[in-house]
């Protein structure tokens, strides 16, 4: 899908999200500016907002409500990245320099959570208390799922139904909850809502397991991170369990976590690359997409809707 195209009848719409979000770093404090500025610079595929929008195309589509929900929803997304590269040391992000290799860590986590409050007051203008209790849910949920990964990092006892679990609270409820929320802000019925939410919940998984397999099988430069970056951190994802799986009694994975070298590192990801692991981790991402498109049934033949297929499609084929 050509990216100019890539949100249908709300890519127009996406300009009124980044004015909101590029107002966030008129501050008067200067080096809060400057890390306002390092850290929303790059606008990214703002494919959570994006899904606000679409959301939102089936009922009232009033813009005035669904901008500020879907900025709040990408600035909640970007202050966890932000925490993130804290935790992970990251020096940098997506081929640019982290927030936290160039102010101290302890200023950084207070970003991160500058950035959350500005989100939560941005959802506030909804004047819809089910979306704000839909908000400070999904935080809570997602903040489970970072302290699921923090807390079990470097631990190979893991297994499929644990990961599904950590990335479905991780990444998964933020794909719901865009969704979700646009539809509630838009007055649709209750069950366009449900759909809704289930179709975001289902691309939020498949988009992480792709994620996770591009991080073993993907390109450098175009992922801005080098490869094998999840295990680095000791995180556990689907490829690396499947690894496992096929070899329990000796793996490269479990010998990275023993003893952290280069050398076990690279065997993990070369084996992975020279597997059908990829393939198979795959399969379960089209699964999740599958179950998003039949989660739409309900919604009429818009173009609204034919984007949200097509995203689904997107979704497995990219490559950052």
């Amino acid at each position: 899908m050509v990216a100019s195209r890539l949100y249908g009848p709300v890519q127009q719409d996406l300009a009124l999200v980044e004015e909101v979000i590029g107002s966030l770093r008129q501050v008067d404090y200067q080096p809060l500016a400057q890390m306002l500025e390092l850290v929303l610079s790059t606008s990214g595929k703002r494919l959570r907002p994006a899904l606000v929008l679409l959301a939102g195309t089936f009922g009232h589509y009033r813009l005035d409500l669904l901008v500020p929900l879907a900025a709040s929803v990408e600035l909640l997304h970007t202050a966890t990245l932000v925490h993130d590269d804290v935790i992970d040391s990251a020096d940098t992000r997506r081929g640019r320099p982290t927030v936290n290799s160039v102010f101290h860590n302890s200023t950084c986590v207070m970003l991160g959570d500058y950035m959350f409050a500005h989100a939560a007051e941005l959802v506030a203008r909804t004047g819809n208390i089910r979306v704000i209790r839909l908000f400070a849910h999904t935080l809570m949920v997602m903040a489970r799922g970072e302290i699921t990964q923090d807390m079990s990092a470097y631990d190979s006892r893991q297994d499929v139904q644990e990961y599904l679990h950590r990335i479905a609270g991780k990444t998964a409820s933020l794909f719901a909850t865009a969704c979700e929320g646009g539809a509630i802000v838009a007055e649709e019925p209750e069950e366009w809502i449900q759909a809704l939410r289930e179709y975001g919940y289902n691309l939020g998984m498949a988009f992480q397991i792709v994620d996770d397999i591009l991080d073993f099988t993907g390109d450098e430069a175009e992922m801005g991170k080098p490869v094998g970056s999840d295990l680095m951190q000791g995180t556990l994802t689907l490829p690396s369990l499947l690894l496992m799986q096929r070899y329990p009694a000796d793996n490269p994975v479990q010998r990275f976590f023993r003893e952290r070298t280069e050398d076990h590192l690279q065997q993990a990801v070369l084996m992975v690359r020279e597997s059908d692991i990829p393939a198979e981790s795959y399969a379960m991402a089209n699964q999740f997409c599958r179950r998003a498109l039949e989660a739409l049934s309900p919604l009429p033949a818009t173009e609204a809707r034919r984007t949200l297929e097509e995203l689904a499609q997107y979704i497995l084929e990219r490559r950052s």
